[in-house]
């Protein structure tokens, strides 16, 4: 118990005494993903705002998703001033996963009328509310598990039909996480194993019309679900890499996976975590 507590204390002090700075990630712009067009689902934060960035610097058009449609604009500008490029790069479809029936009409309604083929959907919507098992609520579980692995698997069943329609050698990238790793003991985790499992489902039945899937699987990340959205200080004691992952390291591994250079890495998931999950288990619960 001593030693515990003097194992708190040092990593509080390091914490308070490392030095409050961001750290500066190199982000790759170039020309990977030039004449390509994105949806990408959760595009007004995190992770997905990240990967719609990396994807406009590498020469992509993107549609981004969201919930509210005041967020999406907000994001929609935000975008086009860090770019430097013209907004009509990027557009915006307004789609809450937990209502499937709005949801999917939208969708299959933007397919249909698009003037310009959709080369690659990232499933980056997610949410992690609720307590951990044998506390969780009904509500919480079904709001979870709905919008972060059924979201998943249904926008990915559109998408994908209408590729193979059209023909498309596409791309689809899945959110995963490295909680998959874990025992799962919370609705967020169950849906991380669904990632996980439905990403091997879809490149198997996928790969022969020329679509590739795969997952990125961060582990903690400094993003607004775990309250650390534009964090100075990254500290983060129970990692073995002692900080959290950045959105815009994960948008990097994104843009190679979905490029043409990533066309025969079918069906893995790149866990990019620091070591978290990977080398050790103590890491974080979520």
């Amino acid at each position: 118990m001593v030693n515990y507590i003097k194992s708190k204390i040092k990593n509080w002090l390091i914490s308070r005494l490392s030095i409050r700075k961001k750290v500066r990630i190199p982000v790759y712009n170039g020309i990977l993903l030039k004449g390509k067009k994105a949806i990408i689902t959760g595009g007004t934060s995190g992770i997905g705002y990240a990967s719609a960035l990396a994807f406009i610097c590498n020469g992509a058009k993107v549609v981004i998703t969201g919930r509210d449609m005041a967020r999406l604009q907000e994001a929609q500008g935000q975008l086009a001033k860090d770019s430097n490029c013209s907004i009509s790069r990027i557009e915006t479809i307004c789609l809450d996963l937990l209502s499937y029936d709005t949801w999917k009409s939208r969708l299959e309604l933007y397919l249909n009328n698009s003037e310009e083929q959709i080369d690659i959907l990232v499933n980056s919507a997610g949410i992690n509310i609720g307590d951990f098992f044998p506390d969780t609520k009904e509500e919480d579980f079904d709001r979870v598990v709905n919008t972060n692995l059924k979201g998943t698997y249904l926008v990915s069943q559109i998408v994908a039909s209408y590729m193979i329609k059209n023909n498309i050698r596409g791309n689809i990238l899945n959110l995963a996480s490295s909680s998959s790793l874990r025992p799962a003991t919370s609705s967020y985790t169950i849906s991380k194993w669904g990632i996980k499992g439905i990403t091997l489902g879809m490149a198997k039945k996928l790969i022969k019309y020329g679509i590739v899937v795969n997952g990125i699987a961060p582990g903690p990340t400094a993003t607004n679900m775990l309250g650390m959205e534009n964090a100075d200080n990254l500290f983060l004691a129970s990692s073995p890499s002692k900080r959290y992952l950045t959105p815009e390291e994960a948008a990097n591994w994104a843009v190679f996976l979905v490029s043409d250079l990533g066309r025969m890495v079918v069906g893995d998931i790149l866990y990019i975590t620091g070591g978290a999950g990977v080398i050790t288990y103590d890491d974080i619960g979520y």
